[in-house]
């Protein structure tokens, strides 16, 4: 057992080769962001336990390259199964540790283990080619093979599902990992470890570690038996994450945030776009890369569009995200980003931005890094709030003559991860699919991707991606085969 049962605070471990294990005194506190309160100490990894960490998977991942795909998807079913059979206590640690609300952190625990079972079906599906020679007598085979030992560092926005997204596809192709998970929110990722040994699996092939991203996440970026990093994160930490491979020529795979645009349309329907983009920018308190971050709307519905947005965002209720039911949002997840939502908006302000709802860090809670839901107007494509990640639960929306200004105006941003368009004209459509530069686009809809498409950023939003069999491939690497016959 990794937590210390005697103390109030639950203590955590590395999980390393199969094992848990910790080699010093020096914890970090995680916050309970709702209460302030600490709520557990996990352990602030150095460069040996990182070390440790790779050189496990490292020795162990030969072996597991060499079992049958079944017999590695077999390991996903049986991680999809102890995450079904513990479901409810994950959701309840990860609402805890993140302020996400109830219904939210189960449907997370919930894709994970569908996406495990996903992976596990690709088994016997991802495959190579036969290629046409020039030369009589001769057969080229181009071959699949795993890249070695994968480094993914998650996020703290949705842990335990961006844990699978690197551990699923990672494991099934014949590599082994190791994980950084977040140390603003790594327990129910820590928790899951636990549910390993009721697995037997083979030791080295899956090691979990936590720490600070400048101490042992650095260490393991600068690694040279790292043969793929997969990050999920900010743009800033995609910069040292590329700087680091480029000592070894590391590949990585990089998803880096967003600020996506949502285009209402004169022709739109205004209460499915209210709904959807509320939805899109309320969803875990406004913490989401790939949801609504900025508006453009039609100048023909413009006031009316307003006059159903403000009293939707208005009607959010706000809570305690492991008490109470019922709500839409919680907290922040720490008091930095709160205190950078409060910048924002103040900034907007003095740039001539007015705030119709909201605006400023909820009162109604004593303790908690709350912030009220928030509509900005009278803003400029170039103010900061326009062109920056919020990561809150603000939206700041902009007044346009027509679809081609919105368009260009969606465009202008350095992040291209994904965007949406409320329309009934198909004509629009078909003009949005072609010129808007992200890597989703969606339709009428909120901004959510499926475990089936491919989840990629263009410009600063990424390099690579994940999900479907497009991230498969991102762990694999090619080997082409020439026979020539005697």
């Amino acid at each position: 057992m990794n937590a210390n049962t005697s103390a109030r605070i639950p203590v955590y471990q590395q999980y390393i080769n199969g094992e848990f294990t910790g080699n010093n005194n020096e914890h970090i506190e995680v916050i309970d962001p709702c209460t302030e309160e600490v709520i557990a100490l996990v352990p602030r990894g150095q460069k040996q336990e990182a070390d440790l960490a790779i050189s496990s998977a490292k020795a162990a991942q030969h072996a597991w390259s060499m079992k049958p795909s079944v017999e590695r998807a077999s390991y996903l079913k049986q991680m999809a199964q102890v995450i079904r059979k513990n479901r409810v206590h994950l959701a309840e640690t990860l609402a805890k540790e993140q302020a996400k609300v109830k219904g939210l952190a189960q449907v997370e625990i919930d894709v994970t283990a569908e996406y495990y079972d996903y992976y596990a079906g690709m088994a016997r599906s991802y495959e190579g080619e036969i290629i046409q020679s020039d030369r009589p007598g001769e057969q080229i085979f181009l071959h699949k093979f795993p890249i070695g030992v994968a480094v993914g560092i998650c996020p703290w926005n949705f842990p335990f599902f961006v844990m699978a997204r690197k551990v699923a596809p990672s494991l099934l192709t014949g590599n082994t990992a190791v994980i950084k998970v977040s140390e603003e929110a790594p327990l129910a990722c820590l928790e899951f470890t636990k549910l390993l040994n009721e697995i037997n699996l083979p030791k080295g092939v899956l090691n979990v570690v936590c720490g600070y991203g400048e101490e042992i996440g650095e260490a393991l970026t600068n690694n040279p038996d790292v043969g793929i990093i997969s990050l999920t994160g900010s743009v800033q930490s995609g910069h040292k994450v590329m700087a680091a491979a480029a000592k070894h020529i590391t590949k990585v795979s990089l998803e880096l945030g967003g600020k996506a645009p949502a285009i209402v349309c004169n022709d739109a329907d205004i209460d499915l776009a209210v709904k959807a983009i509320v939805a899109s920018r309320i969803i875990y308190s406004g913490q989401v890369c790939n949801c609504a971050e900025r508006a453009y709307v039609e100048e023909g519905i413009y006031d009316a569009f307003i006059a159903k947005l403000v009293p939707a965002m208005q009607a959010v209720k706000t809570g305690n995200a492991s008490l109470d039911d019922g709500i839409d949002m919680s907290a922040q997840i720490n008091t930095k980003q709160l205190d950078k939502i409060n910048s924002m908006v103040k900034k907007a302000q003095e740039e001539g931005a007015k705030v119709v709802l909201g605006g400023k860090k909820n009162e109604s809670f004593s303790k908690g890094y709350f912030y009220e839901p928030t509509v900005l107007v009278d803003v400029k494509q170039h103010f900061e709030i326009m062109q920056k990640e919020i990561f809150g639960p603000v939206l700041p929306v902009m007044k346009v003559k027509n679809f081609d200004e919105a368009l260009q105006l969606a465009n202008d941003s350095d992040y291209g991860l994904t965007s949406s368009v409320y329309t009934t004209d198909l004509n629009k459509m078909l003009k949005a699919t072609k010129e808007l530069k992200f890597g989703e686009v969606y339709f009428n809809r909120e901004n959510f991707e499926a475990i089936q498409g491919f989840h990629a950023g263009w410009r600063k939003s990424g390099i690579g991606g994940a999900d479907g069999k497009h991230g498969l491939e991102e762990y694999l690497q090619t080997k082409t085969i020439y026979i020539q016959q005697s």
